[in-house]
C-alpha cells in the first residue's frame, strides 16, 4: 500500500489506517476474537496505522489491541498506535473535558497499560477544553512526549486557528476530524492548513457511518444505535434522502469498477498527500472494500463525475444533532 507521512518528521504510515472505535459496541456488539480477526486483516493488507481512544467502549477498544498485540509478539513494531484523550464527565455526569496535564498524563497512562505498551506513537487530546489555550494544550501533550509516554501529539475537532496557536508551541503531527464527501467542513480551512504546516489530516467517518457505501446501515438497525438514532443524517425524513442521493454514487461506483466504500477512500486520498482516512469496521470484508481505495488512481473526470453525482453540501441534516456538537469546534 502506498505509505504517508505521519506530520512532517513523523514516521511513514499505510495511506488508509483503521479506526478502531469498531472495537467497542458503538456500532452493535463485537467481541475480542472478531477484533482480533480484523487486526490480523489488517497486517495481511498492509495497514500499519491503528487508531483508538480511551472512550471507545470504556477502554474496550484498547484492551482488544494490547491482548492482540500480547497473542502476537512482534506486531507491535508493525503498527503506528495512536489514542486520545479528554473527555471525561463533571461531578453531576455531565460530558466534560479536560486538557490538564494532570488529566492527559493520568489517562495516557491507563492506555499504556491497556495497550500494554511503554509509549504510543500519537497522542490526541480528544476534545478542546476552552479552560486552556491551544498553546497550554499543546505544551501539556508536548511533556508527555518528553518523558517518553508518546512520540508524537495531535489535536481532534479543532478549528485552523486552535491548530496554527497550538503550533507555536509544540509541534503537531496529526489533526483528527471527520471528513469524507457528506462532511465537507475541513475543506473550509482545515484541510488548508494542515498541508501548510506540515501536519497531517487524519479523517474519521470517511464512509458516512455507512452512508458512503453499497450496504449502508438499515433503519431497523439504526434504532438500536443510540448515537445514529439521535443524529440526524439518521432521522426521517433525512435519511430518506440520503439514501435515494446516495443510489447515484453506488452506480457510479459500480461503473467504475469499484466499490462505494472504496470509491469514497479514494476520493479523500486524491485531496492531498497528507490526507489520511481511517474507517472503522468489524467487518474483514468491509475492510477490504475500504481498502480497495489506495489502488486507485482518480483522474480529474473521474473526480468531477464524483462531483457531479454528490455535490458539496448534498447531505440532508447536520452531522451532530446539538447535544453531539458539544465539544468539537465550529470554524466556518
Amino acid at each position: 500500500m502506498e505509505q504517508r507521512s505521519l506530520g512532517a518528521n513523523g514516521p511513514e504510515i499505510s495511506a488508509i489506517g483503521y479506526g478502531a472505535m469498531s472495537f467497542s459496541d458503538m456500532y452493535g456488539a463485537t467481541n475480542e476474537a472478531e477484533s482480533h480477526a480484523v487486526l490480523d486483516a489488517c497486517r495481511d493488507l498492509g495497514v500499519t496505522h491503528l487508531d483508538t481512544a480511551n472512550i471507545y467502549g470504556m477502554g474496550k477498544s484498547e484492551n482488544a489491541i494490547g491482548s492482540y498485540l500480547k497473542a502476537n509478539p512482534g506486531a507491535r513494531d508493525e503498527f503506528i498506535i495512536a489514542t486520545k484523550a479528554t473527555i471525561t464527565k463533571d461531578a453531576e455526569g455531565n460530558r466534560a473535558f479536560d486538557n490538564s496535564a494532570e488529566h492527559l498524563e493520568a489517562e495516557l497512562d491507563k492506555s499504556l497499560e491497556r495497550l500494554g505498551i511503554d509509549c504510543v506513537d500519537l497522542f490526541y487530546a480528544h476534545r478542546r477544553d476552552t479552560r486552556f489555550t491551544p498553546e497550554e494544550t499543546a505544551a501539556n501533550l508536548g511533556r508527555l512526549v518528553e518523558k517518553g509516554k508518546t512520540r508524537a501529539i495531535g489535536l481532534s475537532e479543532i478549528s485552523p486557528s486552535t491548530l496554527r496557536r497550538a503550533m507555536t508551541a509544540y509541534p503537531v503531527a496529526a489533526v483528527q476530524s471527520e471528513y469524507s464527501l457528506s462532511t465537507r467542513a475541513p475543506e473550509l480551512g482545515l484541510v488548508q492548513a494542515c498541508a501548510e504546516l506540515g501536519v497531517a489530516m487524519v479523517a474519521f467517518s470517511p464512509v458516512g457511518r455507512s452512508l458512503l457505501t453499497d450496504h449502508p446501515i438499515p433503519a431497523e438497525r439504526i434504532s438500536q444505535i443510540p448515537f445514529l438514532a439521535g443524529n440526524p443524517r439518521f432521522m426521517e425524513p433525512n435519511l430518506s434522502e440520503n439514501l435515494r442521493i446516495m443510489e447515484g454514487f453506488r452506480k457510479l461506483a459500480a461503473d467504475m469498477g469499484t466499490n462505494a466504500a472504496g470509491l469514497a477512500n479514494a476520493w479523500l486520498l486524491a485531496r492531498g498527500p497528507h490526507v489520511i482516512p481511517i474507517p472503522g469496521t468489524r467487518s474483514v470484508d468491509h475492510l477490504r472494500e475500504c481498502l480497495s481505495g489506495a489502488a486507485l488512481k482518480l483522474t480529474q473526470t473521474d473526480l468531477d463525475r464524483i462531483e457531479a453525482a454528490l455535490p458539496v453540501g448534498w447531505a440532508h441534516g447536520d452531522r451532530y444533532s446539538e447535544q453531539q456538537w458539544i465539544g468539537p469546534e465550529r470554524y466556518c
